[in-house]
């Protein structure tokens, strides 16, 4: 066994191997870029080698850069995570050459999965069902648009080196296809240096199922049973989940085989992921494979018991499998949410900053549930423009599908993230979704479900009497604390406010106290507009970020932020100001006047902090809705501005090469 490993890596994943390897009693070794610096995965490793300059390019993607750590640190062996070098053959190769071992496949099986052309031409030849295509590189957006009219739309565009999403765009006619191949090309180039591009029929209402296979070098190979990554937003993974809601016992048995012939087939050894599109009849499709680890990689995990980080690093150094296909038993249900670092309510367009707040939930076992939250960062980390915008993967384990899934709503209304925008209120939304409860899934739900963009949700009369409920609470005890200090020139006089008005929103909300005193646990009886009436319990105090408690019989986990005159409340997805008041006060608020938001109807924002790649027009240029104005990059993906109507452009206040903050004028028009 090793005695030193370096991962070649960062954020979570590198953190995540590191765990393993400390288990394992093998020492690490941790590289990092400036922006990395004071990285959590840099103070976890036992040493750390800077590698360069921020961007990944100059840095993490440089492989001599990586050679010259591990032989700095004395490491026999490379984990390289996921993204970055993780599935390119030469840097297996140079490695290999330095006499260091790298963790996962030989260059002979990243070559022929890698790439995802040549990969489908092996999947062919190995009898494995695969999707109608063509398989050969495309030279322009005029042979683009022969191919797809030939295999007949829709079509997906996909970079034949890509992942993640990027590269990749569907195309339901002639324009988005010449549109959808330059966009990916584009995007190929930029993020993987390779251009090269490919077109496969897309399959309507298709869920993405991933088979995951372990593989030695002694020829034993077996599946771990399967992940259900359908929920998806632009081609990238949101939430997953293991098993599958859909499959039965005999398609799983059919895709394990499967991928168990093809990783046999290229003498595969490690862990790997074979993944499938299965249309709505269970017929399914190979889609690639993924010569590495997996970020989804805990899911299964959870439901099997199996250490994949450590199994990978048993197989590097030449054990043989200690598990047999016969021994894999799928135990419970596992969800995973992928927490980015992006804004739900401005179509999921990225969010940078500091993390000024960043408490997860407590991880462990709790009664039948289990939370682990898989992270890279802690309060007070950057979360930087040059990488992905992955902050966190919190994960949660029940004996059944629906548990598991409550219990992920739990953990998430837990969850403190402050100083960026995130995704949580849409993941929390998600949770309670009638359609994902129910598991009728497909990788256009989000498309299908939300397809005006997520908006912040509006509570409903019960939600409202909750989140009614612990402003008042909350309010009350503000009040009895300030009235307690020394000095005050009105103290107390001992008896308690019965009657309240809570604005959320529009609404006003009459709240009377019905019995109870102010304290530390508090239990008051409440009633809400005169009708609803419940016992309010709960220990919190002043200054915690989540409120815990029950409101009648609700076990509630909310999240609070003081706001002026008020406070603000997150729950199930849910963000709202709610402001307690006096009746009085709610009297005279009611009449007064509001206020406004500036008109920006005649400008185009920047909708992220990012890099403007191109504008497409100039000044005095008459353009028609729809067309393109420019395009902004943010954390490897192109994002194109479009004209929402046909308008005049009257100024360009930025051009090609700058760098913009959220909000920042791009173009003004007439």
């Amino acid at each position: 066994m090793f005695k030193k490993i370096l991962i070649a890596n960062r954020g979570e994943i590198a953190c995540r191997v590191i765990k393993s390897a400390r288990k394992m009693g093998i020492a690490t070794a941790a590289v990092y870029s400036d922006a990395d610096r004071d990285a959590v995965h840099v103070e976890m490793a036992d040493e750390a080698v800077h590698i360069g300059p921020s961007p990944a390019a100059e840095s993490y993607l440089v492989a001599e850069k990586i050679i010259a750590a591990c032989k700095q640190t004395g490491a026999e062996a490379v984990h390289p995570g996921y993204g970055f070098l993780s599935e390119r053959a030469s840097f297996c190769e140079a490695l290999e050459e330095e006499g260091i071992v790298f963790i996962g496949p030989k260059p002979m099986a990243i070559r022929a999965m890698g790439d995802k052309i040549e990969s489908k031409k092996f999947a062919n030849d190995a009898k494995v069902s695969t999707v109608p295509g063509f398989l050969g590189v495309i030279e322009d957006a005029d042979q683009a648009e022969k191919i797809a009219g030939q295999i007949g739309y829709p079509v997906m565009i996909k970079a034949s080196a890509g992942g993640g999403g990027k590269g990749m765009r569907i195309a339901w006619d002639k324009t988005e296809v010449r549109d959808g191949f330059e966009r990916a090309r584009s995007e190929a180039k930029s993020s993987f240096g390779d251009d090269r591009v490919f077109i496969e029929k897309f399959v309507v209402d298709p869920r993405h199922i991933e088979i995951q296979v372990l593989a030695d070098a002694h020829g034993n190979a077996i599946y771990l049973g399967e992940r259900e990554c359908s929920i998806q937003r632009r081609n990238q993974k949101v939430v997953e989940e293991a098993p599958s809601p859909f499959l039965n016992e005999e398609t799983r048995a059919a895709m394990g085989e499967q991928a168990v012939a093809l990783a046999k087939a290229v003498d595969y050894q490690s862990a790997g992921t074979v993944e499938f599109i299965v249309d709505k009849n269970r017929n399914f499709y190979f889609l690639e494979m993924n010569t590495r680890l997996q970020v989804e990689h805990p899911v299964t995990e959870l439901v099997t018991g199996i250490d994949l980080v450590e199994q990978m690093i048993r197989v590097a150094a030449g054990e043989k499998l200690a598990i047999k296909q016969e021994d894999v038993k799928l135990n419970g249900w596992a969800v995973e949410s992928r927490l980015y670092a992006e804004d739900p309510y401005r179509n999921f367009l990225p969010s940078i900053g500091r993390l000024t707040r960043y408490r997860p939930p407590a991880e462990g076992k709790s009664g039948d549930v289990i939370v682990r939250n898989d992270t890279g960062v802690t309060e007070g980390s950057e979360i930087s423009m040059f990488y992905d915008p992955m902050v966190a993967k919190l994960c949660t384990w029940a004996p059944t599908r629906i548990r598991a899934i409550d219990a992920m709503a739990e953990a998430l209304d837990e969850f403190v993230v402050d100083g960026i925008e995130h995704n949580i209120p849409f993941l929390s939304a998600l949770m309670q979704h009638p359609r994902w409860r129910a598991g009728r899934l497909s990788t256009g739900f989000i498309a299908e479900e939300y397809p005006d963009g997520f908006s912040p949700i509006v509570p409903d009369t019960e939600d409202s009497a909750v989140l009614a409920a612990i402003a008042v609470s909350v309010e009350l005890l503000r009040k009895d604390r300030l009235d307690r200090l020394g000095g005050r020139l009105a103290p107390h006089s001992g008896q308690l406010k019965k009657d309240w008005v809570v604005r959320i929103g529009d609404d006003y909300l009459p709240v009377s106290v019905e019995e109870g005193m102010v304290s530390i646990p508090m239990e008051i009886d409440l009633s809400i507009e005169g009708q609803k009436s419940f016992t309010v319990a709960s220990d919190w105090r002043p200054g915690e970020a989540v409120w815990h408690g029950a409101i009648g019989k609700r076990k509630i986990a909310a999240q609070l932020r003081p706001v002026v005159n008020g406070l603000g409340i997150a729950w199930k997805g849910m963000s709202v100001v709610a402001h307690p008041m006096l009746p009085r006060t709610a009297e005279l608020e009611k009449l007064m006047p509001v206020k406004l938001p500036p008109d920006t109807s005649k400008m185009l924002l920047c909708p992220m902090p990012g890099l403007v790649v191109s504008i497409a027009v100039s000044e005095g240029q008459e353009v028609k809705a729809g067309e393109t104005l420019a395009v902004v990059e943010a954390m490897k993906m192109e994002n194109v501005l479009r004209a929402e109507r046909n308008l005049t452009v009257q100024k360009l206040n930025a051009k090609s090469g700058d760098s913009l903050a959220v909000d920042a004028v791009i173009m003004e028009f007439a």
